[in-house]
Formats: structure tokens, sequence, C-alpha cells
């Protein structure tokens, strides 16, 4: 018996003590200088089955196929800006350009309608540029969109008749859509320096994973600018320093316990609190009062042959429902687990939780930083 008292104890403590889980530095971390880029170009979609731009209400599309077709020759008579198409779309696309990427790879690219186009499905994107902030292109992108849904629309013409929408269909991708034509220069440390960029800024961690590359490659080989950025002495040699910041980003670090957090969605009554989240002593009383409002409605019918007329009244009734409210006492120091399962025990709900949670932070019971969304 007294073995199973102390087991079960062990088991309570060890659920109790703080728990640290170590992860990895790229985990934690990113290299200054790597970073994505973003691309966006304007384009047309062609061969849509009639779902296209109404081109009375986008001229734009209308202007983008008349200078598409002068480029290719084509000169339209007078009055061909009041062209009729149903086949075409304009659309915007984007992509994102990866670091270190280089001339003829291939990317993944969104199409997006900018126009009320019904339906992208079955369309071809002309070839587009895309082009990153500076103005300069480097991408060139063309393909047949992929759009994951289907329309269905039944009934007679002007526009009556009932539809069936699964999935949305004025937005499609293409893979490998688009080619690289132009590398963007990363610039990967200074001299023999590259710079780790915590995820968040916290001193701690910094302090911790300094001492873990210094332990593991020699003293002053890393230290913490602030909170956020750590200088790494590295190799010289390019092939070098892509074996020492492979093996940099795989080692593990403990980082430190994030500061205690409660997190509100105002709209939805969602609450999130980490475990790091603790109560000063309380007492909370929850109570909830129910009015409702009714009407009841009479009708006064006259006597026959009285002259009289129909009256119809309306009496209403108001009713007040107090449940019967609870006060629970909390205990300075409580856990995560502990608050729950208080709050849980007056039957709060989540739209409640965000009354008494503010109300104990105005009250300096919680000992929480509180965020609302």
């Amino acid at each position: 018996m007294k073995t199973s008292l102390k087991a079960a104890a062990l088991v309570c403590l060890s659920l109790l003590m703080p728990f640290s889980h170590a992860e990895r530095i790229k985990d934690l971390a990113s290299i200054a200088g790597v970073r994505n880029n973003q691309l966006l170009g304007y384009g047309l979609v062609v061969g849509l089955d009639g779902s296209g731009d109404q081109t009375t209400q986008t001229p734009f599309t209308v202007q983008s196929v008349i200078s598409m077709l002068q480029q290719l020759g084509v000169n339209l008579p007078q009055g061909g800006s009041q062209l009729q198409l149903k086949n075409v779309a304009a659309v915007m696309v984007t992509a994102t350009l990866p670091p270190f990427a280089q001339p003829g790879q291939q990317l993944d690219i969104t199409v997006s309608s900018m126009g009320n186009a019904k339906s992208l499905r079955g369309g071809t994107l002309l070839m587009t540029p895309l082009k990153g902030a500076d103005g300069q292109v480097y991408g060139m992108a063309q393909g047949n969109v992929l759009v994951g849904g289907v329309g269905v629309q039944a009934g007679g013409g002007g526009g009556g008749g009932s539809s069936l929408t699964v999935n949305h269909l004025s937005v499609g991708k293409i893979s490998g859509g688009a080619t690289v034509e132009r590398a963007v220069a990363t610039n990967l440390g200074e001299g023999n320096m590259i710079k780790l960029e915590l995820n968040s800024a916290d001193f701690a961690t910094a302090s911790r994973v300094v001492e873990a590359i210094n332990d593991k490659y020699g003293a002053g080989i890393a230290y913490a600018l602030d909170s956020r950025v750590i200088r790494v002495q590295a190799p010289s040699s390019s092939d070098q320093r892509v074996t020492f910041i492979g093996t940099l980003q795989d080692m593990n670090v403990n980082p430190a316990e994030q500061p205690a957090k409660v997190i509100m969605n105002a709209r939805t009554g969602s609450v999130v609190m980490n475990r790091a989240v603790t109560l000063e002593t309380c007492a909370i009383s929850h109570g909830n009062l129910s009015v409702s409002v009714n009407a009841d409605t009479q009708v006064s019918q006259p006597n026959a042959l009285s002259g009289g007329r129909t009256v119809v009244t309306q009496n209403p009734q108001v009713g007040i429902k107090a449940d019967s409210g609870k006060v629970m006492m909390v205990k300075g120091g409580a856990s995560l687990a502990e608050v729950v399962k208080a709050l849980n025990a007056i039957g709060a709900t989540p739209q409640d939780l965000l009354s008494i949670l503010q109300a104990m932070k105005a009250a300096g019971s919680l000992r929480a930083e509180l965020e609302i969304i």
C-alpha cells in the first residue's frame, strides 16, 4: 500500500514539475539574409467555357485583350472596345521565390480572378511576367489552371434558375507553372560572420543558444547582440560554411519558458492559456440572470349588432430568473489545471470566461498577460 502511494505521489510531482524539452536551433531561429520573396503579376486566363468576365462591367479585361492582340500583330477595327468576350478572365498571379533560387527552376503559382468571372475551371493562363517589389521581372508564368471545385447551374436564361457551387471556383493553382528568370543575390553573412535571428525575442533563450554553441565550438564563437540576434563566427569557405550551418541548425537547445499569457478571442469566445498561468488567492462568484419578455395577444370581440369593432391588445409579460450563484475560492499559486478545474466547477462557459478573466486581471489575481484578439 505504501509503495503504491509513493508511486502515485511521484507521478503527481512529475506532472507539477516544469517540463522542458529540447528544440533544434533551426526551429528557434533563422539565418539572417535567407528569406523568401513575393512575386506578383497580372495576366489573362483564356479558354473558359462561357464563365469569364462580363466585359461590360470589367473594361480592363477588354483593354488587356486588345493590347495583347496588338503585340501579336492583330489590329482591331474601331469600336474594338465593344468586344463581348465570355471565355477570358483577368487574373492576378502570385508566387513565392525561395532563397537561393536559380534561373530555370520552377515555382508553384496561384491564379486569382480580379473581375466577375464565375469560374476559372478549364482555363489556360497566358504568359505572365512576375515582378518583385523592385519592379524587376524574376519569373514567367504560364499553364493550365487547376481549380479544386465544381459549379452546377440549372434553369432558364436571364439569370434565373438554381445553382450549386462546391469549393472556390475563382482561384486556382498551377504546379510548376512559373520559371525563375532572375536570381536574387543573397548576402549570407558579413565576412566570416553569420547572424541567427530568434523567432521570438527572449534574453534567456538567446543566452542558452550562445552557451550551447560555445560549448561545442569553443568560447567566443557566438555572442548575443540583443534578445533576438546572435552573431556566430563561421568558416570563410562556402563549402565549409554550408556544412557548419547545417550542423549548427541541428543542435538542440532547451528554450526558456514562455511568459504566462492568456489569449482570448472575443468573437468566438475561445480562451487559450499556457501552462505558466497562475493565480493569486481570490474568490470568484458566478451567477446567471435570465430575462424573458413575452407578448400575450388578446382579441376583444364585440357582441353581434352592437356596432362595436374588434380590438387586438398586447399584454407584455416580463419574467426574470436568477440562477443560484456560486462562490469558488482559488488558492494562490494555482496551476493551469487547477484554474480550469475551478472555472469549470462554477459552470463558466467560454463567454463567461472572458468576463471572469478580465475581472481577475483587473483585481490583480491573474498572474499572466491578457491579450484579446
